[in-house]
């Protein structure tokens, strides 16, 4: 499933992150990385107010980051993205809460979900997920098991060698 989210619409929904931290930009693009692994999908995630010479697209794993120049809002780049797209849009999911942002995909027939309802399926998403194991250190029985097995192998090498050598 590809996701298109409107991204400072969703940052205020998302536990531990603020419209008022530096860098809320690049949380929101982490945690949906986390996200969309857990879920196989992809994320186009929209962001307004992009700093002079930092609008753009720029890929980050699973999720791609469309920085919308101060001259447009991320409303309109949505807007204008579903259009373009047309019924291809149809098999993606909208996350906004903004009713202009929500009416633009209703004709194109894409489900559409609020920021807050996407932000608790991350949540549990990021909750469900299996803690990697951390690896442990062999013990002092299993090195000496691994250089038993190996001097074995090692070992029948040379004597096959040997063999086909006479």
């Amino acid at each position: 499933m590809k996701w298109i989210i409107d991204g400072h619409n969703l940052i205020p929904h998302v536990r531990g992150l603020s419209l008022a931290d530096i860098d809320d930009e690049q949380a929101l693009i982490d945690l949906l990385n986390q996200f969309c692994r857990i879920k196989r999908d992809h994320a186009l995630v929209f962001f307004d107010r992009a700093a002079p010479g930092q609008s753009g697209e720029r890929g980050f794993g699973l999720v791609k980051g469309i920085f919308v120049p101060s001259s447009q809002t991320a409303d309109a780049a949505i807007a204008a993205y579903l259009q373009k797209r047309g019924s291809r849009a149809r098999n993606e999911t909208l996350v906004s809460s903004d009713r202009m942002v929500q009416a633009a995909a209703r004709p194109l027939h894409m489900h559409v979900i609020s920021a807050d309802v996407f932000a608790r399926q991350i949540e549990a998403a990021l909750n469900q997920a299996p803690i990697a194991e951390v690896e442990k250190p062999l013990s002092d029985e299993e090195v000496l098991r691994w250089e038993q097995l190996f001097n074995q192998s090692h070992n029948q090498g040379e004597t096959q060698t040997r063999s086909s050598e006479e």
